[in-house]
């Protein structure tokens, strides 16, 4: 019978998101009941602890949420020679990987790549948009709106399309071709959004959301403001 020894780390890290590997081994814990992984930046990225040598704690540096989550691992878990998966319990996405050498570092080569291509997706993005920042903030109050149901059209029709410009949003009904116009390029513009709470498109009409919006027909905030 083979007993498994070591195990290995791949994990980025939060604070300078370099991808490093680390070497476990069951006898960094002969004596002791904490082991910290630090990055070559000095950055701790994981800590364990353990009371009996039975069950592990990992304590993970988030590089998304900026918290630390736990993952808790049995002994014969940990050295069965699996894979085990880090992740962000927020938004899920994978934080690093622990077992075999050469699974391992697969995937975390994939992340890797997949990363690249997400970053290189956010640049050409940032690219087109004339402000990619306030594009991106009235993306999420549309999509706050929207979620409580309140983008629709006079028709009756619920299923308003979005199409995206580099300084605007244009909002199109397929039951009329009504359409409404959200610009976003000012802070402005962004004002005029985060202060209404529902967006209707006139019946087979064309109109702006910051006209609307001044003549009082998008039901303004008074008391409370979009974040």
């Amino acid at each position: 019978m083979i007993i498994q020894t070591e195990t290995l780390l791949g994990m980025r890290c939060p604070e300078c998101g370099k991808l490093d590997y680390h070497s476990l081994s069951r006898f960094e814990f002969s004596g002791k009941n904490r082991v910290e992984i630090n990055c070559s930046c000095g950055f701790t990225k994981l800590l364990i602890t353990t009371r009996n040598r039975k069950e592990y704690l990992f304590q993970v540096s988030c590089v998304v949420c900026e918290n630390r989550h736990a993952h808790s691992l049995s002994t014969g878990r940990l050295w069965s020679g699996a894979v085990h998966y880090l992740f962000c319990q927020e938004t899920g996405l994978e934080l690093g990987y622990l077992g075999p050498e050469e699974e391992v570092r697969m995937l975390a080569a994939a992340q890797e790549e997949s990363m690249e291509s997400l970053v290189e997706e956010f640049e050409q993005e940032d690219e087109h948009f004339h402000n990619a920042r306030i594009m991106y903030e009235v993306l999420n109050c549309l999509h706050d709106i929207a979620e409580q149901g309140s983008v629709y059209c006079q028709c009756g029709n619920h299923d308003v399309e979005v199409d995206i410009f580099p300084d605007r949003l244009e909002l199109h009904c397929k039951g009329c071709d009504s359409v409404n116009i959200i610009y976003a390029e000012t802070e402005e513009d962004l004002k005029v959004i985060r202060e209404v709470d529902t967006i209707e498109l006139t019946r087979n009409g064309f109109n702006c959301l910051d006209s609307l919006a001044n003549s009082g027909k998008q039901g303004k905030r008074n008391k409370r403001r979009r974040k």
